[in-house]
């Protein structure tokens, strides 16, 4: 088996590569690179990362969000989310946003990769999954940069809040609110008029 077959063997449909990865397979890995690039075999995602396309009846299926941002950060602790999430809510948002956001520890800032914006930004907390209650202050955390109005969309966060379980709620105010949110959520925690008991 020749070198560059000896690496193309390794390649798995759908998988993300960084350039790393491939050296374990390769000891010329960017000629092998360059030609599994014009082969078809690999897609470049980003500078030192690549995929494996995966085709369906449909023509190439992207590279998966969870698979693309594990491989950019090497970290499998990451959080991703969008303003699209918040629209489920019933909060009077309903725009939609072409970008996703990383929460994560280990990156900061805008990224294209594989076509697609990212914007990563580095927190100190966040969950492994996004409850209703996350998502609500997650929302109050970010309502500066959406498009909707804004005094409307806090005053339905503000109802939606006293639907909640209290407890949930609290943990996710405390964990993940900014300053602002934190006084937002102050007087609904305080005042106990959330559904559910304390």
């Amino acid at each position: 088996m020749s070198a560059l077959k000896e690496v193309e063997s390794h390649l798995r449909s759908g998988q993300v590569y960084r350039r790393s990865d491939l050296e374990k397979w390769s000891r010329a890995v960017d000629r092998h690179v360059h030609q599994l690039l014009a082969k078809g075999k690999l897609t470049k995602l980003a500078g030192g990362l690549y995929y494996a396309p995966r085709q369906t009846a449909f023509g190439e299926a992207p590279a998966d969000d969870a698979a693309l941002v594990h491989a950019f950060l090497k970290d499998h602790r990451f959080l991703l989310n969008s303003p699209n999430t918040y629209n489920a809510l019933g909060v009077g948002t309903t725009q939609l946003y072409n970008e996703t956001v990383v929460y994560n520890h280990k990156r900061h800032g805008r990224f294209k990769l594989g076509g697609r914006f990212f914007d990563f930004r580095m927190k100190p907390y966040f969950p492994l999954e996004a409850s209703r209650e996350f998502l609500l202050v997650d929302l109050v955390n970010n309502v500066t940069h959406l498009a909707e109005d804004k005094e409307k969309v806090l005053r339905l966060a503000k109802e939606k809040a006293t639907q909640m379980d209290k407890r949930a709620l609290r943990h996710a105010v405390e964990n993940y609110a900014g300053a602002r949110a934190r006084k937002f959520f102050a007087d609904v925690l305080e005042k106990g008029t959330l559904g559910y008991a304390p």
